[in-house]
């Protein structure tokens, strides 16, 4: 069961899951950065060319499993699924997602596939 998430992270889900190019964007500042499997994606341009190939085409879905605030970022562990290439990726894929969000709009996204911690 997910989590209700607020403001424009909540929004930002919404957009994600209905595969809406433009309501994603509207959560971006125009200089916002997304780190994505290791990769930096910097500017509205280039966030735009990831969400249409990588988020909207691949019919990207997620299920928040868990939202917790972290002196002001957030931080969101959700279950993702879609069309995309699932070689060698564990069977339910948990990411976690950092957000850092500024003026009412996300400034920066870091997206990590978390291992356990031996500690």
């Amino acid at each position: 069961m997910g989590i209700e998430l607020k403001g424009i992270i909540a929004e930002y889900n919404r957009a994600v899951n209905a595969h809406d190019t433009d309501a994603i964007m509207a959560t971006f500042a125009k200089d916002a950065y997304v780190n994505d499997n290791k990769r930096e994606i910097t500017g509205s341009d280039a966030i735009r060319r990831w969400v249409e190939k990588e988020v909207v085409g691949d019919k990207l879905t997620i299920e928040v499993r868990e939202a917790l605030d972290h002196y002001g970022d957030t931080i969101v562990r959700g279950a993702y699924d879609g069309q995309y290439d699932k070689t060698n990726l564990p069977k339910e894929l948990i990411l976690t997602s950092y957000f850092s969000v500024r003026d009412s709009k996300i400034v920066s996204l870091v997206i990590i596939l978390n291992q356990p911690s031996p500690f």
